[in-house]
């Protein structure tokens, strides 16, 4: 069996999916002339642009001589490969690709811990946590990211980068806990998250691991309020979110599709489609290539077609398909 070759079972709209490959093993390195840390940086600007395709299509190669430079058994060198595998684990998370997503980050997690370093090793277990929530394992992923949040925590928080992972802990472990009905927790970790949040800059330095700022955590307070079923307090949330105050392509379309999800859950289809419209002129692959998000379109085209903009939405979902 060929290891990175794409898989047939994709639905035809799920362009980035169609390049998903598989991650039983990896082929030999390129040995590319271009720096791995160069490289790296490269494959997170793909995710953050939601060129998702070219980050697929990237990820075989820029693995392969990870793995090869891991070779040395350098804390760097583990570093760097644990770090890949989050980025692969988070872009097949992103498609829907939850088993090989899985298979990513627990690969993360143990270069992650060869290499020593706790903000990897957050960065592993944030990406592992997410993938047991969709596979439906609420226990599994509140006690991963919890673990994580401690161990940043004992870093002692004394630079900037350590700052702003361990906010960014706080508001997964946030999420984490609402997805799984712990309203308590999931309260009082956003509300921390927010408090933790405050000195961030609002446009973090290009390359840090975790570039969050308080924005972001506001947009992580929508997705909070909307999973314990508040589609108002998220909407209030939310009620102060620009684009412009987001530096990617794929944060300014998440802001549109956690707006949509709150106005969904509050029954309201011509605010949904209007978020959804707006979602894809950031970044095209955010509604077609998430299941949930595809859901919530083929149910506005289903039952709410005369509603306005849900036509010129699916027009342009049927688009990007063809």
């Amino acid at each position: 069996m060929k290891m990175w070759t794409a898989m047939s079972t994709v639905r035809p709209q799920r362009s980035a999916g169609s390049a998903a490959p598989s991650l039983a093993g990896t082929p030999a390195p390129a040995s590319s002339p271009v720096p791995l840390d160069r490289r790296i940086t490269a494959a997170r600007g793909y995710f953050d642009a939601g060129q998702r395709s070219h980050l697929l299509k990237a990820l075989p190669g820029l693995l392969a001589d990870t793995r090869e430079a891991a070779r040395s058994r350098q804390d760097l060198d583990f570093a760097r490969l644990s770090a890949c595998y989050s980025l692969t684990a988070k872009v097949l998370t992103k498609i829907g690709r939850y088993d090989q997503s899985r298979l990513s980050a627990d690969r993360a997690t143990i270069h992650a811990e060869l290499s020593g370093s706790p903000l990897a090793a957050a960065a592993a277990a944030r990406e592992l946590s997410i993938v047991l929530r969709h596979q439906n394992q609420p226990a599994a992923a509140q006690r991963h990211i919890l673990d994580a949040v401690t161990r940043v925590e004992k870093t002692g928080l004394q630079t900037p980068a350590q700052a702003s992972a361990y906010a960014q802990m706080l508001c997964t472990t946030s999420y984490t806990s609402a997805r799984a009905g712990d309203r308590d927790q999931a309260l009082t970790m956003i509300r921390d998250a927010t408090r933790a949040a405050r000195d961030l800059p609002h446009h973090q330095p290009q390359g840090r691991l975790f570039p969050l700022t308080p924005a972001a955590v506001d947009l992580y307070a929508v997705g909070v309020h909307w999973a314990l079923g508040d589609a108002g307090a998220a909407l209030e949330a939310g009620r102060g979110l620009r684009e412009d105050q987001f530096t990617t392509p794929e944060r300014k379309a998440r802001m549109h599709t956690d707006l949509a999800r709150a106005w969904w859950q509050l029954g309201k289809p011509e605010q949904t489609a209007a978020e959804l419209l707006s979602a894809p002129r950031a970044s095209p692959g955010e509604v077609g290539d998430r299941p949930a998000i595809r859901t919530i379109v083929t149910t506005l085209r289903t039952r709410h077609a005369q509603a306005a903009g849900v036509r010129e939405l699916a027009a342009s979902l049927s688009t990007r398909a063809a």
